[in-house]
């Protein structure tokens, strides 16, 4: 590697990072309790998805068309540069370097790509299992990208507990984020639990109806948690401290929400910077 494409790449990984610190806080300070040299290629697992994400939520007042195609050029591009070994995309050149370096799948990077792509049609699902195809793309599939970076000691077995945790950590972020999906015309709720309970969350109201349904969704979110938890005793102790501290961060965005009174309508709920900058300090006493 010439010193320009190492100069590259080292921004490009940089990138990542920068991306990760501005918009996924929770999980870049429990970063910190993983090896340094692990550190980069988690950023840039997040680059990637915070890359397509943003092409699908944040371009503004773009037509839906406009953000298919820019999806469909992104995925393209991302896969012809995965086929070559490099990319010479500002954010695609750390990922592709990654998913080189550890022999990532490409399956797991296509099935995240299509359910990105959902986001852009489909606005409501009828079932959990229907709920659960899409995450199978927009969160399992990052537990599974994950796990070759924390070297369990038997893939097979943390792999089931790996998607649990991906799927765990959305469905926390779509009972913390109901109101602002509402905004993009999104409902992540199955539409047969607002029916079951009589919750309408459109009357951004945390009514008897709304109390009860978050106390079921809730319930049902703690348990793939547990499923999770499963697989921690097979990660080497600083992977394991790292999804721990994410886990507990993670999980008690569930317990501010019902301290909350189950209110996700009138502010965003968060975990307290103290919180994250504790993980953050421990991870730096242990460098």
């Amino acid at each position: 590697m010439t010193a320009g494409s190492a100069a590259s790449l080292a921004a490009s990984y940089e990138r990542c990072r920068r991306l990760n610190r501005a918009h996924g806080t929770t999980y870049y300070a429990s970063t910190f309790l993983l090896p340094v040299t692990t550190r980069p290629h988690v950023h840039a697992l997040y680059g990637f998805a915070r890359y397509a994400d943003e092409i699908v939520d944040d371009l503004g007042p773009v037509p839906v068309e406009r953000r298919e195609a820019a999806l469909a050029t992104f995925g393209e591009c991302f896969l012809t540069d995965l086929a070559a070994g490099h990319s010479e995309h500002p954010v695609l050149e750390a990922v592709v370097d990654t998913a080189v370096r550890f022999d990532l799948p490409v399956g797991a990077f296509e099935r995240f790509l299509t359910s990105m792509a959902m986001d852009l049609t489909v606005t409501t699902y009828e079932t959990f299992e229907d709920l659960l195809v899409y995450m199978d793309g927009s969160a399992a599939v990052i537990g599974e990208l994950m796990l070759p970076l924390l070297e369990p000691e038997r893939v097979p077995a943390a792999l089931r507990p790996a998607r649990a945790l991906g799927i765990a950590f959305q469905l926390t972020n779509f009972l913390r984020d109901v109101d602002e999906d509402l905004e993009r015309g999104r409902v992540y709720v199955p539409q047969e639990d607002l029916r079951r309970f009589g919750a309408d969350p459109s009357r951004r109201l945390p009514d008897a109806a709304w109390v009860e349904l978050m106390r079921f969704e809730i319930a049902r979110t703690r348990a793939w948690y547990g499923l999770a938890d499963e697989g921690l005793g097979l990660l080497p102790d600083r992977s394991a401290g790292c999804i721990r501290a994410a886990r507990r961060l993670y999980g008690g965005i569930l317990d501010r929400i019902e301290a909350a009174g189950y209110d996700v309508f009138s502010a965003r709920v968060r975990v307290p910077t103290r919180q994250k900058l504790a993980v953050a300090a421990r991870g730096l006493l242990t460098r």
